[in-house]
């Protein structure tokens, strides 16, 4: 028997980029919509997830969160699904899959919270500028078909998942690098199925 697969999530949350991902995998699973307020912060589900927050993925005994860890994770559990390289071709999947979840999200964080580095801060925060993190992105995703080279990977769900959120909420300025990479990785089955589902849980 294949180990009991939960998604804990919320469809007005990050965790549509987990579900996607579940949806590449094809591996069967359940859902858990966890409410905002009090039962986020209760203590069934603070000792599930001290953060009270989504998602969280459970496998069997394994307990998964960050949304960069979930994708990485079930690349990792569900190989059949082929969206990791090879081992020694992880270099470029490694690099953007973690840029995104560090300097893309805090250089766009500390801009729509106006807290911008100056020119002597931007040396003490990982990503330097927003301007610097915007200009590798544009190069990055304008390089390839996709973000680590040919082949669709879990990288793809995470950064796509950045870029399509920004591109509709306006956190990012459309350019056509972005447009039709953003294009490129949601024209894809799991996306659809994953999005419909969250629209129907949000009704």
């Amino acid at each position: 028997m294949p180990e009991p697969l939960v998604l804990y999530t919320h469809p007005m949350s990050r965790g549509r980029i987990a579900r996607w991902m579940l949806e590449e995998t094809g591996a069967r699973y359940d859902t858990e919509v966890v409410e905002f307020g009090p039962p986020m912060k209760s203590p069934q589900y603070l000792a599930i997830n001290p953060m009270g927050k989504v998602p969280v993925v459970r496998h069997g005994e394994t307990i998964v969160t960050e949304c960069a860890a979930i994708c990485a994770y079930l690349a990792d559990a569900f190989p059949q699904a082929g969206l990791a390289p090879p081992l020694a071709e992880r270099g470029a999947y490694y690099r953007w899959l973690f840029f995104a979840a560090g300097p893309l999200e805090a250089a766009i964080t500390d801009r729509d919270l106006g807290m911008e580095p100056n020119i002597t801060q931007q040396g003490r925060v990982g990503y330097g500028s927003i301007e610097a993190v915007l200009e590798t992105l544009e190069v990055a995703v304008s390089a390839h078909e996709f973000i680590a080279g040919p082949r669709f990977s879990a990288a793809d769900v995470y950064l796509g998942s950045h870029i399509g959120w920004g591109l509709q909420y306006g956190s990012l300025e459309s350019c056509p690098a972005f447009a039709d990479y953003w294009a490129r990785v949601s024209n894809r089955e799991a996306y659809r199925r994953a999005t419909a589902l969250d629209d129907q849980a949000m009704r």
